[in-house]
């Protein structure tokens, strides 16, 4: 494997509670969500077949269940229930999320924790 080999979501938009206010608790909040996945891409890239490779479509439908139907308080358990979801595929070895909270601190654009995991 490549240690370069990785597929990326980027700026997938989704809505859930989250959050340790009670006014978070009351509304779904936007989150911003970035997956790194790092797998072995050499055969997929040789052969052209799905089979050889992670489906991010699948994953990517996965993720958004979950966090629509989540009600944490924490984005950092948000960010590793997504990162579980990605190391359930058997050629995932390693993954980054990065959840960011639109509008979470006045005066900032976002706030956002990255974890990684494999």
């Amino acid at each position: 494997m490549s240690e370069s080999d990785r597929i990326v979501i980027k700026d997938l938009r989704l809505r859930c509670i989250i959050g340790t206010l009670p006014r978070e608790r009351r509304r779904k909040q936007d989150v911003v969500i970035q997956v790194r996945m790092d797998a072995d891409l050499d055969a997929a890239s040789r052969s052209d077949r799905i089979a050889d490779t992670v489906d991010y479509k699948a994953v990517k439908k996965r993720i958004m269940k979950a966090v629509e139907a989540s009600c944490f308080q924490l984005i950092e358990r948000l960010a590793g229930r997504i990162a579980e979801i990605c190391l359930e595929e058997s050629r995932v070895r390693g993954v980054e999320v990065e959840v960011a909270k639109p509008g979470a601190l006045r005066f900032a654009r976002t706030v956002s924790v990255v974890i990684r995991r494999s």
